[in-house]
């Protein structure tokens, strides 16, 4: 593995544990202000504050995350992080709350040498129908 791939895979976990943490300040951190992010299949976020308010309803469910493997990708400035993902949760009225998919994220060399997210697609297996 690249140090570049290293540094995608470090971000995407510093993301993963900071979001089960609820610390929803370093989650915002691991994204672009100019991002897009797909908390229902088919229906992205782009604004920052309302994801900020999706992240901490969210959080509700005090999510665990679980990962069955990882694939990144680098390219110059540019990288894709794919992962098949498991949640479980409680929702607020104790009930047991599962979910998965498979994240496709992209992500952005900063001009620091760092790394942030632009598009994250946890839902990366969900595909258009040729209606929509």
């Amino acid at each position: 593995m690249t140090n570049d791939q290293k540094d995608v895979l470090a971000l995407i976990q510093t993301m993963t544990s900071s979001f089960e943490k609820g610390d929803i300040d370093a989650v915002m951190a691991t994204y672009e202000a100019d991002q897009s992010i797909a908390f229902e299949p088919g229906s992205p976020v782009s604004d920052s504050a309302q994801s900020r308010q999706m992240f901490e309803q969210f959080r509700a469910l005090n999510p665990d995350f679980s990962y069955s493997g990882h694939e990144v990708i680098v390219e110059g400035d540019i990288a894709v992080h794919i992962a098949p993902w498991q949640m479980t949760g409680t929702d607020p009225e104790g009930n047991q709350v599962e979910g998965g998919g498979l994240s496709v994220a992209v992500l952005r060399r900063q001009a620091d040498g760092s790394w942030k997210m632009v598009i994250d697609n946890p839902y990366g297996n969900r595909l258009l129908t040729s209606a929509e």
